[in-house]
């Protein structure tokens, strides 16, 4: 008797005991998109099972008109129709035959979704236009498309109990180090819920326990050329199936201050970009407290820096007003959030121009603390990870609040918290602040400098790659 395929699962012999279980388990004639198609084969039954929505109808009309000998596999399998529902409730097509105890499983799934376009969070200037999307077969495909080796591993498993979402890990073989791999799919195969109906965000939480800590513990990036070359230095890729950005891991707090502009330029412009955006990050943080600070204790300021601080005394503690214009920039963003594109325009007119400027004529707030929370919020849109941008916030509001109660004290104490928290935080065992703590130069240096491509010979050894050589040998 010839071997039976990997593609064939064992089922009922009965067609009507397979077409019950459909409607048992998965509510079959209840459930719209759930259907059988149903033809005679050589005097026998063949059932077709299928999801609308997930499935191309003109492949299943093409395999009903194919469909013309089965051969006949003499084995037992009742027990394991639920893989063939896992299968069908995935888009792929059942072929059960009257009799032979087995179903054929052919994959004609077309999800519905959108094209590959460029991200909003992650545009550039120069370079592909192309991005993620939602399916996840169209994902792991962009990806190859820039790394054809043949030692790249997609390996693919089903997470949730009720949603059996898709999910692959994506590393290469011969440069990812196995211990990583191993952490990652332990992690994966350990995550036990119902179902990711928040995809790569509830796999996060899974895997990296990251609690109530606000900083991002991965990256995502909806940009295939970002994970690709990720992926070459030795990272692995986490994609979920309805998710339009993938999980890179190992990073540290340096991967969440890097963008691609910076590498689609020459490397001093792209230095120069890098060193503009630290500004940004830096003043988004530490700025609005440590104005405050001065006006709070203007003796810290030097003669030549007299005018930092209040022209003129309001009746609103400053603190107050900081909070308050802070807390009146995040009403906007939300709001432009939810307003269609072309209201958002107006809307932020309207709020800058008649709120701001009556706010300030009124003398609800003074133009020195609209001028400071601007800059800060300013600097937290230059961040090229939004989960760090309001990690940021929070970490400001925080310093603030020190500052208010215990001035100079308070801003120390808070900020070498923050650096010692921050020290103490670790990602699949990797620590949050390298190469800075601990301290590692060459790759301090080409943190705070992009480096040319051909000059970049070495893998960042965080990651603890096979291979640390990036560049073919004789290159």
């Amino acid at each position: 008797m010839p071997e039976k395929p990997e593609n064939m699962i064992k089922v009922y012999r009965d067609p009507r005991k397979n077409e019950q279980f459909f409607k048992d388990r998965v509510g079959m004639g209840t459930s719209y998109d759930v259907g059988v198609r149903k033809v005679r084969v050589l005097d026998r039954e063949v059932q077709i099972y299928f999801v609308n929505g997930l499935t191309d109808t003109l492949f299943i009309i093409h395999l009903m008109e194919q469909l013309v000998d089965v051969n006949n596999y003499d084995e037992n399998a009742d027990e394991a129709i639920d893989e063939a529902t896992d299968q069908v409730l995935s888009g792929l097509v059942a072929v059960i035959v009257e009799g032979a105890g087995f179903a054929f499983v052919v994959d004609v799934r077309s999800y519905p979704g959108r094209t590959p376009e460029e991200p909003d969070t992650e545009k550039v200037v120069r370079g592909a236009r192309d991005g993620f999307i939602e399916n996840i077969v169209i994902n792991t495909a962009l990806i190859r498309r820039r790394i054809r080796d043949e030692r790249l591993r997609v390996k693919i498993t089903k997470v949730g109990e009720r949603s059996k979402t898709d999910l692959a890990i994506v590393y290469i073989e011969d440069i990812a180090d196995p211990d990583l791999v191993s952490i990652v799919e332990n992690e994966v195969n350990a995550i036990d819920i119902d179902g990711l109906t928040m995809a790569d965000k509830t796999v996060e939480e899974f895997i990296v326990k990251q609690g109530y800590n606000p900083f991002p513990m991965v990256r995502y990036t909806e940009r295939p050329d970002v994970a690709a070359n990720h992926i070459l230095e030795g990272h692995v890729i986490i994609v979920v199936d309805t998710s339009p950005s993938v999980i890179i891991t190992p990073t540290t707090i340096f991967h969440h201050v890097q963008h691609a502009e910076e590498y689609r330029q020459a490397p001093s412009v792209g230095t120069f970009l890098r060193w503009i955006r630290f500004f940004g990050i830096i003043a988004s943080t530490v700025l609005l407290p440590i104005w405050f600070l001065f006006v709070l204790e203007p003796s810290l300021l030097p003669e030549r820096l007299d005018f930092i601080g209040l022209n003129k005394n309001t009746h609103i503690p400053i603190i107050l007003q900081i909070f308050l214009a802070d807390l009146g920039i995040e009403f906007l963003r939300m709001a432009a959030i939810h307003t269609p594109t072309a209201l958002s325009t107006a809307m932020g007119l309207i709020a800058a121009v008649l709120i701001g400027q009556i706010a300030i004529a009124v003398g609800l707030f003074s133009a020195e603390v609209i001028l400071y929370v601007s800059i800060a919020a300013i600097g937290s849109f230059t961040t090229p990870s939004y989960e760090l941008s309001l990690a940021n916030k929070m970490i400001r509001l925080i310093l603030m609040v020190l500052v208010a109660i215990f001035q100079v004290k308070g801003f120390v104490i808070g900020f070498t918290l923050l650096l010692i928290i921050m020290a103490n935080i670790r990602s699949f065992h990797t620590p949050y602040l390298w190469p800075f703590l601990p301290f590692n130069g060459k790759a301090l240096w080409q943190v705070l400098v992009r480096t040319t491509v051909p000059g970049a010979k070495v893998r960042p050894s965080i990651v603890h790659p096979k291979d640390r050589q990036r560049q073919p040998s004789g290159s």
